[in-house]
């Protein structure tokens, strides 16, 4: 659950409300999500660099709870119900020869997210990224998404999905 007392700066009932915010490139979330883990497993020791099955999770569950928070997508691209849960194909493209190691995004440029998304995607992070990629994973695969989407490629999960069950995930 995201609980939103823990993000100071986001009302507890935004998520019924529809806030200006900017929509991304999924490859850049992508980034961004892989960058965190890196700072995460070299400068406080703990965690370790993120997989391609664990980053296409963690993408979901970014998308999911700005949907439910903001009411607008994250970043552009459909998510896809693929056997091993959601995936955003074009990120999974990018990082497929990694197969299951961890990816090192190198030296890349980090987007910037307005205070409130910020907060939102920490808070996600927080509570997702402690988890492994088949922990991640399994969960997925037993939520209403991806289990009421045909899996395989060029399946999407619809926005209205997602939207429904992660507004069912905060606690306020």
């Amino acid at each position: 659950m995201i609980n939103f007392r823990c993000i100071s700066s986001l009302p507890i009932f935004a998520y019924r409300l529809k806030l200006k915010t900017r929509m991304y490139k999924a490859i850049d979330i992508a980034k961004k999500l892989l960058l965190t883990a890196k700072r995460d497993s070299v400068i406080e020791g703990q965690g370790e660099l993120m997989s391609n099955m664990k980053l296409q999770k963690m993408l979901y569950y970014e998308q999911g709870f700005h949907l439910a928070v903001f009411g607008t997508p994250l970043f552009e691209e459909e998510i896809e119900a693929w056997m091993y849960g959601p995936v955003v194909p074009a990120v999974y493209e990018v990082y497929k020869d990694y197969g299951y190691n961890g990816i090192d995004p190198g030296k890349v440029e980090e987007i910037s997210l307005s205070d409130r998304e910020q907060a939102l995607f920490d808070e996600v992070y927080k509570v997702y990224g402690a988890f492994s990629a088949i922990g991640l994973m399994n969960m997925t695969h037993r939520e209403s998404p991806w289990a009421n989407t045909p899996a395989g490629v060029g399946s999407v999960i619809s926005r209205d999905k997602m939207v429904k069950f992660f507004r069912t995930r905060i606690n306020d």
